[in-house]
């Protein structure tokens, strides 16, 4: 499934990995004190905790995406990239909001 060179895949992955992203930062950080609800509270209200863990988040889509590109599995990189720059700018608009 991951040797597809599709955008669709590229989506789907893109749209994962920050998933694990925000679930290791929370286990890493925040496991044993808060729960995961406690967590994702913490995190919307909470300005500077939504930059550490997006940021977290988005290094997985760059790690991700430059296996890919390193690979010249370009059509997933292309998905992988704009679910990246969406989720980008979704924080961006969080914040500034």
């Amino acid at each position: 499934m991951l040797k597809k060179d599709n955008v669709k895949l590229g989506i789907l992955i893109g749209l994962l990995a920050p998933s694990i992203g925000i679930l290791g930062y929370y286990l890493v950080k925040f496991f044993p004190v808060f729960s995961f609800k406690e967590y994702a509270r913490a995190v919307f209200h909470n300005k500077s905790i939504l930059t550490a863990v997006s940021s977290i988040s988005l290094m997985a889509n760059v790690i991700i995406f430059t296996y890919y590109i390193n690979r010249k599995i370009d059509q997933t990189a292309k998905g992988i990239f704009l679910i990246t720059c969406i989720y980008i700018l979704a924080v961006l608009v969080y914040k500034i909001v």
